[in-house]
């Protein structure tokens, strides 16, 4: 493909980062690797500014990292319709330019859905969906797990870099240097920690600390920050607070931009992330990770949850998968009451860094299994198979 095809990126920002950190890499690997010119609209500046620090959250129209970046405004200006349009997380389209892409019909109209591993996915990934008054369809993308689903979002190199970033001493102790710190001793346990508010972290952090292991804590600036602050007794927490406490070291840190968060879990051993990008990152890493999903209100998030699980643990011995499960279960406060005590936390935790020999090897050999199933390059192809973009020549993967 080459710049003459045109790429529409709609994202209506929810989640502060959630929503603009897939969106945001998307177009920037579609627009650097497959040579689309992209156009990513956001309605927020200020949440895609704390991921790509350059911007002008005062410019309505910018050039950033080879995409072009639009303020999605209410009056919606008058522009031609892509080659493919890509409306992330079910945000709804401008209705002026829905309009305009019926008059050309020449659009490929993809609804990007959010991560899931369950079963009904299979059966709607790549589902048309007719609109109801003008001549246009509109396809169902749903990433994935599994090779009946959309894949995961995986720049070209990544694996390679990882791979030379965690032999080589050199680059680790930049890393540890570049966040005013250094190098931790090779029996330190270094745990990268970015969450929603958690009412199982005191049981963590108490393990953490009574624990016979030197232990060392990163925070990035984020939800579960004032919690963090509250445990040490500073009401204040911020970036660049030091704590310890017994074995327990923490470190707060600055808000990560997404390549730099790479880095980080890539140093740390264990890594605890939230939402749907940082899951996804967690598992390039290769490293033992804890997913706290988005919580919902009628607890179907723990049902999306144990799909997850359930691909994640197929190969686990029985200790390891147990051990997943209850720190899993406790860490997003699916307990059989309903909440998670510190006690339960923390003795999940014992399970878990017992099984950490096997969950190494483990979290290596699953980031192989989903290495080929990329989603960047499986949404081209669909688009070319639904013949709304003509055929081109899709580059091997390089990981």
């Amino acid at each position: 493909m080459n710049k003459h095809t045109t790429c529409d990126i709609f994202c209506n920002v929810i989640d502060n980062y959630g929503d603009i950190g897939v969106s945001w890499r998307l177009a920037r690997q579609l627009a650097n690797e497959n040579s689309l010119a992209v156009r990513l609209w956001v309605d927020d500046l200020g949440s895609f500014a704390r991921l790509c620090p350059e911007a002008d959250v005062t410019s309505k129209v910018q050039q950033c990292r080879g995409v072009e970046v639009c303020l999605w405004i209410k009056n919606f200006p008058e522009v031609q319709p892509a080659d493919l349009v890509i409306e992330a997380f079910g945000c709804a389209l401008p209705e002026s330019y829905v309009v305009a892409m019926a008059a050309q019909q020449k659009s490929a109209w993809i609804n990007l859905e959010y991560l899931s591993a369950e079963d009904w996915v299979h059966g709607c990934h790549g589902l048309p969906s007719p609109h109801s008054r003008l001549p246009l369809t509109k396809y169902f993308f749903f990433p994935g797990f599994t090779k009946q689903t959309g894949g995961l979002l995986l720049e070209r190199g990544l694996l390679a870099r990882r791979d030379t970033f965690q032999n080589d001493v050199a680059q680790q102790r930049g890393f540890w240097q570049s966040i005013g710190m250094e190098m931790p001793s090779a029996e330190t346990l270094k745990i990268s920690l970015f969450g929603y508010e958690n009412t199982a972290l005191r049981g963590l952090l108490d393990a953490w600390s009574g624990g016979s292991q030197p232990m060392l804590c990163l925070v990035p600036e984020g939800r579960i920050l004032p919690q963090v602050g509250q445990y040490f007794g500073d009401a204040a927490s911020r970036v660049g607070k030091a704590y310890s406490q017994g074995n327990l070291q923490v470190r707060v840190l600055p808000f990560v931009e997404q390549e730099r968060y790479d880095e980080l879990l890539w140093a740390c051993d264990v890594n605890f992330v939230r939402g749907e990008d940082s899951c996804v990152r967690a598992q390039w890493a290769g490293k033992p990770f804890v997913w706290q999903i988005y919580p919902q209100h009628d607890a179907v998030h723990w049902q999306k949850l144990q799909a997850f699980l359930n691909l994640y643990e197929a190969s686990l011995s029985t200790a390891a998968r147990q051990a997943v499960q209850g720190l899993w279960q406790a860490w997003n406060n699916a307990g059989a009451d309903g909440e998670t005590t510190s006690t339960d936390s923390g003795q999940a935790w014992s399970a878990f860094a017992a099984a950490r020999d096997e969950l190494n090897r483990h979290a290596q050999n699953w980031g192989q299994q989903l290495v080929k199933n990329n989603l960047a390059l499986n949404l081209l192809d669909f688009c070319q198979k639904i013949g709304k973009i003509r055929a081109f020549k899709i580059e091997g993967q390089q990981t």
